[in-house]
């Protein structure tokens, strides 16, 4: 197995385009093992409905990156106290899912840490009650990875502010809060230690040697114009990162003053709305179906949706309602 060094990127559109080319392209007779942390951000599942796993506002207001993944699972908040690992494989035909194969390394690490780690469920990685690591998995044409996350000292409450967390999943594992679920590996160490130091320990009881001797895949610079060029093509596209979510519907309502109340219903598909009716005890000149057909078809995304009303004079349909507000209503903000 040979390391991959990213060289200290935190751009997740990199990492994850990164860990994409080492899965295609690299020679599939060998096994690579790739670390990398990321700037504060959201890590989409591939199956998962973006807009109904983000706080918008929260996004918007701490400027976090929103990129989907290649593997399933949930979303989760990544940032600089986050240490990501992913081993990059043959697919035997007995390892996906096969979670205990590639977690039990990390697992050895972190006893050799005084962390009492252990793999639980279906795919985290615990202490206790406390969940500090979540995994998922990706295979196509025999090759795989298999990837986690480990909760080094990580932003706790931005964990909960930025994600909506389903409360049905909370009340399956019996827990009151994601607060309490999970938890950072610096609570439960030995002795304190850096990133870098945590990084480096776990990387020499990995591979057995000092981590300055440890057997490493250099990038070069024909590597790094792909991995650049993937991440233009998937990872910084807004299709990719919104666009593949799920058919949905969004329903947002809301009384404003000297308005009335605005019941805003949404069908989006594909990243657009396909279908927009809005109910309430609203005056306007103007039949609201005019502008609910207007914006049919629009992006759903914020600078979109602002695009397509820049024309439009909403005192027609809602009196007196201002731009903010209703974009605002419509982006669930």
């Amino acid at each position: 197995m040979l390391f991959i060094d990213n060289e200290g990127i935190t751009d997740p559109r990199i990492n994850l385009a990164i860990e994409e080319f080492a899965l295609r392209k690299l020679p599939a007779g060998e096994s690579y093992l790739l670390f990398y942390i990321n700037e504060p951000s959201i890590i989409i599942g591939k199956n998962q409905n973006t807009l109904e796993e983000i706080n918008p506002e929260y996004v918007k207001a701490n400027n976090l990156h929103v990129v989907r993944r290649l593997s399933g699972g949930g979303a989760v908040y990544h940032d600089l106290g986050n240490l990501n690992f992913s081993f990059i494989t043959q697919d035997d035909g007995n390892s996906f899912h096969n979670f205990q194969k590639f977690t039990a390394p990390v697992v050895e690490a972190l006893h050799s840490l005084g962390v009492q780690a252990e793999l639980t469920g279906r795919n985290d990685i615990q202490v206790g009650e406390r969940k500090i690591s979540g995994n998922a998995q990706f295979s196509t044409k025999g090759r795989m990875f298999s990837h986690g996350t480990l909760l080094f000292d990580s932003e706790i409450e931005n964990v909960v502010s930025a994600l909506r967390v389903d409360p049905d999943k909370i009340q399956s594992k019996g827990i009151k809060s994601i607060r309490s679920r999970v938890a950072n590996i610096v609570e439960f160490l030995r002795e304190p230690i850096t990133m870098a130091e945590f990084r480096s320990k776990l990387l020499s009881s990995i591979f057995g040697v000092d981590a300055e001797h440890v057997p490493s895949y250099k990038l070069t610079e024909e590597d790094w114009a792909q991995i650049h060029e993937i991440s233009e093509e998937r990872y910084q596209n807004w299709d990719w990162n919104y666009g593949k979510s799920p058919k949905s519907t969004v329903q947002h309502a809301k009384r404003i003053e000297a308005v009335g109340r605005l019941d805003i219903r949404l069908d989006i598909e594909e990243g657009h709305l396909q279908h927009v009716k809005i109910f309430g005890d609203f005056f306007g000149a103007h039949d609201v179906a005019e502008l609910e057909q207007m914006l049919v078809g629009t992006r759903y995304e914020e600078s979109a949706v602002r695009e397509r009303l820049a024309d439009v004079e909403l005192r027609r349909y809602f009196g007196a309602l201002d731009k903010e507000t209703f974009v605002a209503l419509l982006m669930l903000t």
